[in-house]
């Protein structure tokens, strides 16, 4: 009765340790990678827009008369 108690408690720590591990791998290594990537590929995204199309802001400014309250 107590070898199948032992048993048990054996591989009930062996998938905590396995569930831990992943966790501090997904965690640690694959998520920060991801984000990265992500934040990254939008910034390029965003830049490659901008070369084709030009930056944000007024583009067809007309300069203000001479004399003008503007």
């Amino acid at each position: 009765m107590s070898d199948v108690i032992s048993d048990d408690r054996g591989g009930f720590r062996a998938k905590r340790r396995r569930e831990l591990l992943t966790f501090a791998v997904l965690a640690f290594g694959i998520w920060p990678i991801v984000a990265v990537g992500a934040v990254g590929g939008y910034g390029f995204l965003v830049w490659m827009y901008q070369i084709v199309y030009g930056p944000p802001g007024p583009h067809d400014v007309v300069p203000a008369r001479p004399n003008s309250a503007e």
